[in-house]
Formats: structure tokens, sequence, C-alpha cells
């Protein structure tokens, strides 16, 4: 998916990455990023939101919650994280990341509310009435009153297989007196998931904030006002500036800071590609060429793949797609006209946490390539 912009425009990641994997400093099933695109990346997102007028909160699951990245982001003027689980967000203050937000998608189980609270986040965000009772008993424990954002997912909303749920408009009127009422807590702003999806290579907002819009003014009714608008999803320079009419107060960007949201693969965008997938032929096989695998994610798009032994011979071939309902233990090169050993370099949208892959951090491309690490894809440090 993003192959070609990454030959135009980082060259140099792909022939560190060969290089890398041909003289054995990194193995297959590695993902590379090029740190100092990461920072430049991020100064350009920090610049934009502060003309803006839009706070970010930077999002580490796509690049395996990385603690060099996150600090090289942190450095760069993107102050904080959000942690889309509580476990990303153990992981990120364990290696000295602040946390701006904390349960972007997965609620934070009950019993383990104490320890998010104790890591001191700015917002978490609640699905429904009994969560915000269950954070409000445990915050008065601890003599805390937690900002809490209401996740809004009315009927018409937009939201992902396997991310549902929020408050309906109904339970917004039928409960927001009860949760006004609960002493630990108090309702800080809005969110919703996906604010933005990209259609028709253009960005566009989703029903999902148009429906914020509506229970904030509902809320303005009841009292509740001065609310902060979280609206994530493909957050970049891009974006930032039609979050801003419709009302945006923060923004997430993720994939932004590898250049590899879905506007990047298509238009000529500040951010620029920041991260590889390396592998390497294992064997063929009935004319198609079979490549280590374990970190192929099933919505990344692959639509090729660059293979050779050096930056002399690289060439460009077809893939075929892994059947998501399989294992990938391997990935499949449309084509017997390579060599078993070859390296193999990917340029697609992930999601690394949810593989099993390496994760090396590289910097100094173009004078001098050096590995600053290599992690696991969660971010502990491996060598």
């Amino acid at each position: 998916m993003f192959l070609e912009v990454t030959q135009k425009y980082n060259p140099e990641l792909i022939h560190t990455a060969l290089e890398l994997h041909q003289n054995g400093s990194i193995t297959p099933n590695t993902y590379v990023i090029d740190l100092d695109t990461i920072r430049k990346n991020s100064r350009i997102l920090s610049d934009e939101a502060k003309k803006q007028d839009i706070e970010l909160f930077f999002m580490t699951k796509q690049f395996g919650r990385n603690p060099l990245v996150s600090k090289a982001i942190v450095e760069s003027g993107i102050e904080k994280a959000v942690a889309v689980d509580p476990w990303e967000a153990i992981s990120l203050r364990k290696n000295g990341i602040k946390i701006g937000h904390v349960g972007h998608l997965v609620q934070i189980p009950k019993r383990m509310i104490a320890k998010i609270l104790a890591l001191n986040p700015d917002y978490l965000t609640v699905f429904s009435y009994e969560n915000a009772k269950n954070v409000s008993e445990v915050a008065l424990k601890i003599n805390k009153k937690q900002k809490v954002f209401l996740r809004i997912a009315t009927k018409d909303d937009f939201i992902y297989n396997g991310q549902e749920g929020g408050f309906t408009f109904e339970q917004i009127n039928q409960q927001i007196e009860a949760l006004m009422r609960l002493p630990g807590i108090q309702i800080a702003g809005l969110t919703s998931f996906p604010c933005l999806l990209i259609q028709e290579k253009e960005a566009k907002i989703t029903s999902n904030v148009l429906s914020m819009n509506k229970v904030k003014s509902l809320l303005a009714e009841k009292g509740i006002k001065d609310l902060e608008m979280n609206m994530p999803s493909a957050t970049s320079t891009a974006t930032l500036p039609l979050l801003k009419s419709y009302g945006a107060t923060q923004g997430e960007p993720g994939h932004a800071l590898t250049g590899t949201t879905p506007i990047h693969a298509v238009k000529d965008l500040s951010e620029k590609p920041a991260m590889v997938y390396v592998s390497e032929v294992s064997h063929i096989y009935k004319e198609k060429a079979y490549v280590f695998g374990g970190g192929f994610y099933p919505r990344s798009r692959i639509e090729g793949a660059i293979v050779g032994s050096n930056k002399y011979n690289l060439r460009k071939v077809p893939i075929i797609e892994n059947d998501p309902t399989n294992i990938d233990y391997y990935g499949t090169l449309n084509t017997d006209k390579v060599q078993v050993g070859d390296t193999v370099i990917y340029a697609f949208r992930t999601q690394i946490f949810v593989t099993n892959s390496q994760v090396a951090i590289v910097e100094n491309l173009s004078i001098n390539p050096k590995i600053l690490g290599i992690f696991d894809s969660m971010g502990n440090l491996l060598s």
C-alpha cells in the first residue's frame, strides 16, 4: 500500500532494511522504523495542531508501544500518549510516557481501575453508566476526581465490528443526571470512533461526529459546558483543519507518525513514510515463492513487495494476500523468479501490537545507519 511512496520519499529506509537483513543484523519478520523521520513527522503534526488549537495525544499500538519511538515523539512536541487499552497504559507509563487518555477503544476492567488511576491519566473513557460508577467508586477511595469522556455510539453511527459500545441518545437522556451525581468523576468531554474515514482519496467525517455535537448541545442544556471533543481516526496534518471545523479540541495521531494513513498512499502529504516490514524468501513451491511471516495484518492492503539481495537488483513483484482466517506462517509472492534467501520488503498499514514481530529502530540512514535497539511487538527490549 505504501511501497511506491516509500521508494519515492524514503529510499534510504528500504536500502538500510535490505542491508541489515543481508548482513544478519535483523531477522525476517522484523519491522524497521526510521526514527529521524518519526521525529520530523511528529514536529510537523505538533506545529499544525498548535495552529488549529487542537491538543494531540499520540497512539503507540501501531508501532508496538515502542519506548524509543514514543520518547522521540514526546521530544518533538507531542507530550502525552493515548492508550487504547489498560495494558498499553501500563507499558507506556513504565517507560516514562505521560498518559493523556486511557480507554479509547477498550474499557478498564473493574479490578484494574485502581491500577490505571494510579498512572494519573488526564482522561478516561467510559462506555456505560456502570463503568462510570465503578471508576467513581475507586476514585473516591484514593481521594481523586477523575475526568472522563463519554463514548457516543448512537444506533446510526459507524462502529467497527468488535469495537461496539457507548452511550446512545436514549441512554444519555435517561442517565445523564445520574452520571452527574457520581462524586468521583467529572464529565470532561465526548469521544467516538471512527470520527473520520478516507473515502475516494478524501477525508470525510462520519455520523459519529454529528452525534457527538448533538450530545454536546444536550449536555449544555444540563449545564455541562466547555467539553473536550476528542475525535480520533486518521489524524494528520491533512485532516486537522477538517476536525477543527467540526468542533474537535483533541486528535490522536497514530499512523500519521509513520506516514501510513490511507490518504498518505494516494496524496503527497507533509508526513513521510517511516516504516517497512522485512522478510526473506523461505522456499519455492508450485511456481510461487513463500516468505517468512508472523507480522502480516489482515487489513494491510498489501499490493506488492520488493525482492532482491542488494540495492542494485531490487524489483517489485506481485503478492497473493493471506486468508485472514489462517495463521500467517508465510506470505506468498506470485512468482518463482526469486532466490531462496532473498530479502523481501513490504510497506503496508499495520498494527504491530497484534503481531509476533520484532521491531528494529534505526537512525542516520543517509549518513551512517545505526540500529538503536531491537524490540518485541510490545515494546520490550530484546537486544
